[in-house]
């Protein structure tokens, strides 16, 4: 073969190499891309929280506290997300989270412990609609969704 003959050749092996790889990363920014969106569109289910109070009978907020975060603290401190004033509460009593497409609950080192439906929270447990916490002497009820 003469020398213009391969050097055509080789320009356009080259060009399809560039056209592949160029082909490979636009299809991988894509996929990407759609990710990112399917990841946002998927957001938390509406979480809301109803006080009731064992110390004082009969006393229960009528307006539920509702969160757009995936992660509430509950305890008596003002820096918590659902400020709760009881002294039976710890200042960080417990944490609700979203994560693995299910709403968990934590309790934080609380010193009257945290109680999911009676029983006692030792790990994060799965929470789910009309759940009784108690936290110290106030219970709250979860509503999802």
């Amino acid at each position: 073969m003469s020398g213009p003959i391969l050097l055509i050749l080789r320009l356009l092996i080259a060009a399809l190499l560039y056209a592949f790889l160029g082909w490979a990363l636009y299809t991988i920014w894509r996929d990407l891309q759609q990710q990112s969106q399917a990841l946002a569109a998927r957001q938390a289910p509406p979480f809301s929280l109803v006080l009731k109070s064992d110390a004082v009978p009969g006393t229960e907020d009528t307006q539920p506290h509702s969160f757009a975060k995936t992660e509430i603290v509950l305890g008596r401190s003002p820096t918590c997300d659902l400020t709760l004033d009881d002294k039976t509460i710890s200042a960080r009593h417990a944490r609700c989270a979203y994560h693995h497409g299910q709403w968990w609950l934590e309790d934080l080192g609380s010193t009257n412990g945290t109680f999911i439906n009676g029983e006692v929270v030792e790990t994060s447990v799965v929470i789910t609609d009309g759940d009784a916490l108690r936290l110290g002497s106030v219970v709250v009820t979860v509503k999802i969704g």
